[in-house]
């Protein structure tokens, strides 16, 4: 964990990404509302959704979340605001995440104890810490995680404003509605119980089991599966022929049909004769000499 000053920067190689806002409560003490804004190069956010705070806890990307918060109570007066981020979902066109602050009934001189954690959501690390004082300002930049060089750096900024969440909101192109017109509409979660070493923190906003790559491109939707091909339609089963193709009765004479079988079709069997129906002759072989015997020799006409 690397104890950061004002204006340090430290390398980020986790993907998921918690940001924790700790400071002690009690009687006196401001509310603290932690939030995110999502900056394009400009410094200023694309629209309205990129401000992610209590009246807006989830970015529409699902990249940057409110994850919980915890006032004093009694028996602990430990105290935090949860930030959560999914680095590798981030749109390519955001080009820093701003984390902010603002103190509802007072100002941050009043909040003792002001820390920013940032911790590795994967393994439950921290990667830096950053302990800030204040006077009168009722709005903070604690810090920022920014690209560079095809991955992401956290910076310490711990940068005050007078003017509270609403007038950090508009610094950063919000139009600022109602909902933020008086921050003492916060809503205030349930506390959670505390261990004495510190507040037990709400439960990971993201899927820890398959973590990605901190550079990744936000993943697309699967494609669609492409339709089983279509099994083929049976042929067109042919038309039965549109002529008799019986061959007629033979009508020739016995004598000239057995002529007509003997060396060619029945001239009245015009299938027959178109088709020219093969017939085998006999053919006689001359005698070689006495003795010898009659060989008989066989060919297709």
């Amino acid at each position: 964990m690397t104890q950061m000053t004002k204006g340090g920067n430290v390398a980020v190689t986790a993907v998921m990404v918690r940001a924790t806002l700790l400071w002690t409560g009690g009687p006196g003490v401001p509310d603290v509302d932690g939030s995110a804004l999502l900056l394009q190069a400009n410094g200023k956010v694309a629209t309205d959704a990129d401000f992610v705070f209590y009246n807006q806890p989830v970015h529409p990307s699902g990249a940057v979340k409110h994850a919980g918060t915890s006032t004093a109570s009694p028996g602990s007066t430990a105290c935090y605001d949860v930030i959560d981020m999914h680095l590798g979902q981030v749109d390519p066109a955001v080009d820093r995440i701003a984390l902010a602050a603002s103190a509802d009934g007072g100002t941050f001189g009043e909040v003792p104890d002001l820390k920013l954690v940032v911790t590795d959501l994967a393994t439950n690390t921290d990667i830096a810490t950053f302990s800030m004082t204040a006077t009168t300002e009722t709005a903070f930049v604690t810090g920022e995680l920014y690209r560079r060089d095809g991955g992401w750096k956290f910076r310490a900024v711990g940068q005050g404003y007078d003017t509270g969440l609403a007038g950090l909101a508009t610094e950063f192109g919000i139009d600022v509605g109602d909902e933020m017109a008086d921050a003492s509409t916060a809503p205030v979660a349930p506390s959670a119980a505390a261990a004495p070493s510190g507040p037990v923190l709400p439960p990971s906003s993201f899927d820890l089991s398959a973590p990605a790559s901190a550079s990744a491109a936000p993943v697309a939707p699967p494609a669609p599966a492409a339709p089983e091909p279509a099994a083929p339609e049976p042929a067109a089963a042919m038309p039965a022929p549109s002529f008799d193709l019986t061959p007629p009765a033979c009508s020739c004479p016995g004598d000239q049909h057995g002529r007509a079988a003997a060396s060619s079709p029945c001239p009245a069997d015009p299938v027959a004769d178109r088709l020219g129906t093969a017939t085998a002759r006999v053919v006689p072989t001359a005698r070689s000499g006495p003795g010898s015997s009659t060989a008989a020799a066989t060919r297709s006409a």
